[in-house]
């Protein structure tokens, strides 16, 4: 929350006895006394802070200025890797792809781990500063950064900063110590938890390797002058946060700060709210430890909504009614602070090679030897598979992403009706806190209207819109989009 005065903006809430209402600016602000908010959700970011109306704390205003990325909501993300990328000399593979990218419609590219690792995938770093990896070498990457910035897509480096791999043994006989490369840090840096002589962890541990602990002052001072180099001097000019429950969100706070990363996204992932196997109804707590953890940045990251992708994963098993939260709005991040989720279907983990939570691949499109449904479209007859994923986060609120794997590997159908979706996107100005209105909700049917020019509807159940103005965008099997 911000400071003692917690603030709601009006498309987050229905008016509660005892809250004023106080118009400004084209929104109406909950106001309510200084009191502990620890069970509720927060409310976008552009609304102005009031005074308390008990406690009459500040009376000026201000809004919270986390970037004009964050502020104009119109970022579409590519994760442009996945598992198997550092097998496949990346950095070139990528650099072929940049004005296909840069003409889909994506505005940032999440590139894999670019420091040297223990592990080939990157996760494992040691050298924080040798940028030769399984991916490629420094000056290939160096060539597709350059590249990207031709093109006008940013390049978003992942950030493996909850631990790091020692060169020597140390303390307890673990290796702890950081000798013979640079940050050559001692067994002070590690946290006590996982074999260092730090203080215990700010987060969850991540076992098997030393975890850093990020309260030292030194560490910290070498994080950001490192993230400061990614920035400044290789040409990255986006972070995603590994592993970002492993320590605290303040200390995200202050790397965002002192590198000036254009844009930021978190990943804190954690279980949802599981009845054995079946994923309950009610994720409300699942998506507050996201808000928690993106507000404890100082808002000034987003965080990737691993409760939509949750929820969707199962809605599109003719469990629809799902998309709706008992207030009407959609059930996961996006429905409670928008601006600061980025929806996504898949990720490396989720999905590709690993598939610990993989979205049912016969709801994103076809098999790739798929029962093929051809969707009459004017004069041009269009294949088209199963995705009823991406019609929904494309469409919807928030910040999406588009998984690798899906835009570059599942086919040319694939691709060109993600490209028409983002398109429908960008051509109508659909943003993170576009408004939207839920019509239905039932097990076989969802839909809904957003920013009132664009509907879309899942699901075999029939529905299309009321009136002459709407026109048909796009279709495929069990999805169809809609514009004015």
């Amino acid at each position: 929350m911000l400071g003692n005065a917690a603030v709601l903006s009006r498309d987050n809430f229905s008016m509660k006895k005892g809250f004023s209402k106080v118009p400004f600016d084209g929104f109406g602000i909950w106001v309510f006394p200084c009191i502990p908010w620890s069970d509720s959700y927060h409310g976008d970011d552009d609304v102005v802070v009031f005074e308390c109306v008990l406690c009459g704390s500040d009376a000026s205003y201000h809004r919270t200025d986390t970037g004009a990325v964050l502020r104009s909501g119109r970022e579409i993300l590519l994760q442009a890797f996945n598992w198997e990328s550092h097998k496949h000399n990346w950095w070139r593979n990528l650099e072929k792809k940049v004005a296909d990218i840069a003409k889909s419609g994506f505005t940032s590219a999440w590139l894999p781990p670019p420091a040297n690792s223990f592990a080939p995938e990157g996760y494992l770093p040691q050298n924080l500063y040798n940028i030769n990896s399984s991916y490629g070498s420094e000056q290939l990457l160096r060539a597709l950064l350059q590249k990207m910035k031709q093109y006008n897509v940013r390049a978003m480096a992942d950030i493996v900063i909850n631990h790091r791999v020692g060169t020597t043994q140390g303390h307890g006989g673990m290796y702890n110590r950081y000798d013979g490369i640079p940050l050559s840090w001692d067994e002070r840096a590690v946290t006590s938890c996982t074999g260092g002589l730090g203080n215990r962890s700010t987060g969850d541990n991540f076992n098997g390797v030393p975890n850093i602990d990020h309260t030292q002052k030194f560490v910290r001072k070498d994080i950001t002058a490192w993230l400061q180099w990614l920035r400044e001097s290789v040409g990255f000019q986006d972070f995603r946060f590994d592993f970002a429950r492993g320590y605290s969100p303040k200390y995200v706070k202050e790397y965002i700060e002192g590198a000036k990363p254009i844009f930021s996204v978190g990943e804190y992932w954690d279980s949802c709210n599981y009845n054995g196997h079946f994923l309950e109804y009610n994720q409300d707590s699942h998506r507050q430890r996201i808000i928690n953890w993106i507000d404890a940045t100082g808002q000034l990251s987003a965080a990737f909504d691993f409760t939509t992708k949750g929820i969707l994963q199962e809605a599109v098993k003719g469990q629809l009614w799902r998309l709706r939260d008992p207030q009407g709005k959609p059930p996961g991040v996006l429905g409670w602070w928008p601006s600061r989720a980025v929806t996504f279907i898949d990720n490396h983990d989720t999905g590709s090679t690993q598939a610990h939570w993989p979205f049912p691949s016969d709801h994103v499109m076809e098999q790739r030897q798929p029962v093929v449904t051809w969707i009459p479209i004017g004069s041009n007859f269009l294949f088209h598979g199963l995705l009823q994923g991406y019609a929904y986060i494309l469409t919807h609120p928030g910040m999406p992403s588009v998984f690798y794997d899906h835009f570059y590997d599942w086919g040319n159908s694939t691709h060109e009706q993600i490209v028409k979706l983002i398109d429908i996107r960008k051509h109508q100005d659909i943003h993170s806190r576009s408004s939207i209105r839920i019509f239905e909700a039932q097990p076989n049917l969802y839909s809904a209207i957003i920013d009132e020019k664009v509907c879309m509807k899942i699901g075999d159940g029939s529905w299309y819109p009321e009136g002459k103005e709407w026109k048909l965008a796009t279709c495929g099997h069990r999805y169809a989009v809609w514009q004015k």
